[in-house]
């Protein structure tokens, strides 16, 4: 049996215990017929205590999820409801994964190992509650380069070929399966808070507030905000900065997400779940990843104006519970907030100090300008004017006056930068799934987890902070 050093358990039992009763069904993960295990990330694991698992000990854990000592008793899948493309569903929840365990990183944050494909569930529906290996890879492809690329997401834990043969209309069938555990800090959406106004439990919903701003601390609001002692208005002004950071980090990664339901929004500001993602070929705000977006609504462009709507929806459940003005006030702040993160995010990806906000502001849009007239893709973009480097006139103008910063890795004297595109992703799994070689997957990672090491250390709000941002706010 494993034993989790100290610092990286609770003090108690986990925390979302607590909640149990009302937020979570205790359910039994699928009993497979093989489990291989393709992917353990020792990185992540080191972070949680959990590296000197053996192989054997990894599977028992993450392929039949046999209990973590001193963790919860059972696996729980969270309820849930959300707006799905802005069509409000409360027959959500869970339906493939659930919550298997809480412990502390070396922050001290509580993070929650969850799971992807390990069986039905209350809230499976007509589905079977499992997940291809396909869809576990690109996963780990879409989490490994977020990360690297400095925005705030849950990460691959774990992947386990389960050995069962699935069909799926959007994929060629019968295709291998596989269970994925993921790394996050917390699992509390948008959408739990929604199921809670729409059961009418202002109780509850005041304990999950609570949780939240336990589990997941960051500043006050502003001195001059209305209501900021209330504790929902607190959370809101949290989440609407945190939402706000976590677009303009896709924006400035390049990255689309696909489906930007309020279920699939993180109280913590946190990416995750990640379905039909894509990255840009070219700088094109219309672009979609979803191929049954037709409307263009989680289009790259508008991916701000989704997180930023999924806030009020935030706000509305709040008002069970908190006073309207305030939460009004947290919510305008997204207008203020983005454009800022967003400077902060786009100067770190090109490694350039800041000058003021209406150079910096003329220099993103140029940016954008020359990408658009060129064709070229935000990665070889970024990578070609890293520390203020330019290939044109107007850019070479614009970079005066800004002082080169970030590491000088010979990472930027590659011939060419990393990228994830869709035919470079399609590549690394036909390898796995024609000849089962897995080093093109192998080698990627490594690759882009270099590449990750060039950039450095991103911008990270007050918002996401451990705690102690607080208090030094106060």
């Amino acid at each position: 049996m494993v034993e989790i050093p100290q610092q990286h358990r609770d003090t108690g039992s986990p925390p979302i215990l607590d909640l149990a009763d009302w937020i979570a069904d205790p359910v039994e993960a699928a009993a497979f017929p093989r489990t291989t295990l393709r992917w353990r990330n020792d990185r992540a694991a080191d972070d949680i205590g959990l590296a000197d698992l053996s192989d054997d000990e990894w599977l028992a854990h993450f392929g039949r999820f046999e209990t973590l000592p001193g963790n919860l008793p059972q696996p729980l899948a969270l309820r849930y409801h959300g707006h799905q493309f802005r069509v409000y569903n409360p027959e959500l929840g869970d339906g493939r994964g659930f919550l298997f365990a809480q412990l502390r990183d070396q922050r001290g944050r509580l993070m929650d190992l969850g799971t992807k494909g390990s069986g039905q569930t209350p809230w499976s529906r007509a589905g079977d509650g499992r997940l291809t290996l396909k869809g576990a890879v690109r996963e780990l492809l879409a989490t490994e380069m977020l990360q690297a690329l400095g925005v705030d997401t849950s990460k691959t834990f774990s992947i386990v070929e389960t050995g069962e043969q699935l069909v799926r209309g959007d994929e060629p069938s019968p295709t291998r399966s596989a269970v994925l555990t993921r790394l996050s800090h917390g699992h509390i959406r948008i959408g739990t808070f929604q199921r809670l106004l729409a059961h009418d439990e202002p109780e509850h919903m005041r304990q999950l507030v609570d949780y939240c701003l336990t589990q997941f601390p960051g500043p006050p609001p502003p001195e001059d905000a209305p209501d900021r002692d209330e504790p929902a208005v607190r959370l809101l002004h949290q989440v609407v900065d945190r939402m706000a950071d976590l677009a303009a980090s896709w924006m400035v990664a390049g990255f689309v997400h696909g489906v930007l339901n309020t279920d699939n929004m993180n109280i913590s500001g946190e990416s995750f779940d990640y379905g039909p993602w894509r990255w840009l070929p070219g700088w094109e705000p219309g672009f979609t990843a979803a191929y049954f977006d037709h409307a263009g609504l989680y289009a790259f462009g508008r991916q701000p104006e989704a997180l930023g709507w999924n806030c009020a929806q935030l706000a509305t459940a709040l008002r069970l519970v908190a006073p309207s003005e305030g939460l009004i006030a947290a919510l305008e702040r997204f207008g203020t907030l983005y454009p800022a993160h967003l400077r902060r995010r786009w100067l770190w990806r090109l490694g350039v100090d800041s000058l003021d906000e209406p150079r910096d502001a003329a220099l993103i849009t140029a940016c954008e300008r020359h990408m658009r007239e060129t064709g070229q893709s935000p990665d070889a973009f970024f990578f070609s004017h890293r520390g203020g480097r330019a290939d044109s006139a107007e850019l070479q103008a614009l970079f005066a006056g800004y002082e080169a910063i970030g590491s000088d890795h010979d990472y930027w004297n590659d011939g060419a930068p990393q990228s994830m595109l869709y035919d470079e992703v399609e590549a690394i799994w036909s390898a796995i799934d024609r000849d089962d070689d897995w080093q093109p997957l192998l080698d990627k990672v490594a690759a882009v987890r270099r590449m990750g090491q060039a950039h450095g250390t991103p911008p990270v709000p007050a918002s996401r902070g451990t705690g102690d941002e607080s208090e030094k706010a106060r």
